[in-house]
């Protein structure tokens, strides 16, 4: 198959973000290092857009005017995130504050195997437990799309949203294995001193999340901000292999000098 006709896997993620003592936090998995994707690295929780997720636009608040696509990641990404790490980012039809704990739990325990499993849809989750999904509190975030050059190439939406106080994140001990609430400094700090495996596209973002002080900064900017798409061009370097991103996309830098594997990335001058 030529590289033109590589099909692309689509998939969103989701940023959830809360103030923490010292700054902004995000809370992050570590993938089972049996799953075909991005094994053992340290990511935000994510997956594949399912066909199902885009039947779910009567049970969402925001969608309007979305296409079919665009709502299919949104719905992605929150179901993803329920199935990952147990926070559901929705309301009572009659409500537009996020369901409490003590109402998630009752949720979880009917419906989270069951969606994980592919059994049932997230439609059928909000039809019979009556919520509407709160894509409106969720915030476009970043667009990459993996190189073509590797053998899957992945078009990933991100999203940010504020965490939910009272609903207790945690890593399911299937997809992922292990789960914390990190500092994106110290995210990054540990991947460079090889304490965690952290892919490139979710370096990026932890950097681009670092220059905020506050959730309300970081939310904010985001709905003020046009999302760039990124699909990084790889090129060879005197020192090694680099990658280009557009400057446009807010991040710190365009062209990275790739080590070890990922491991070690280093901004380069335009010039360089």
């Amino acid at each position: 198959m030529s590289e033109e006709k590589k099909p692309d896997i689509s998939a969103s993620t989701v940023l959830l973000i809360r103030d923490g003592a010292d700054g902004v936090e995000v809370f992050m998995v570590v993938r089972h290092h049996e799953i075909d994707s991005f094994s053992g690295a340290l990511v935000f929780p994510g997956g594949k857009v399912d066909p199902e997720d885009a039947d779910a636009r009567e049970f969402c608040r925001g969608a309007e005017g979305l296409d079919e696509m665009t709502l299919s990641h949104r719905v992605a990404a929150v179901r993803e995130a329920f199935e990952e790490c147990g926070v559901l980012l929705a309301t009572n039809k009659d409500s537009d504050e996020l369901i409490k704990a003590d109402q998630l739990a009752g949720i979880e325990a009917r419906w989270r195997a069951d969606l994980t499993a592919g059994k049932i849809t997230i439609a059928d989750v909000c039809r019979t437990e009556g919520l509407i999904l709160a894509l409106d509190k969720m915030v476009s975030y970043a667009h990459w799309i993996t190189p073509r050059i590797v053998p899957k190439v992945f078009d990933t939406q991100f999203f940010v949203a504020r965490a939910p106080v009272d609903h207790v994140a945690l890593h399911d001990g299937s997809e992922s294995t292990d789960s914390e609430w990190l500092r994106p400094e110290a995210a990054v700090a540990d991947a460079e001193m090889g304490k965690r495996t952290v892919v490139f596209p979710t370096r990026m973002n932890l950097l681009k999340l670092a220059q905020y002080k506050t959730v309300d900064e970081a939310m904010a900017t985001a709905r003020a901000t046009a999302t760039v798409t990124v699909q990084p061009e790889p090129s060879e370097h005197p020192r090694g292999r680099t990658l280009r991103i557009p400057v446009e996309a807010g991040y710190p830098g365009s062209h990275f000098l790739v080590e070890d594997g990922g491991a070690k990335v280093t901004v380069l001058e335009a010039d360089d």
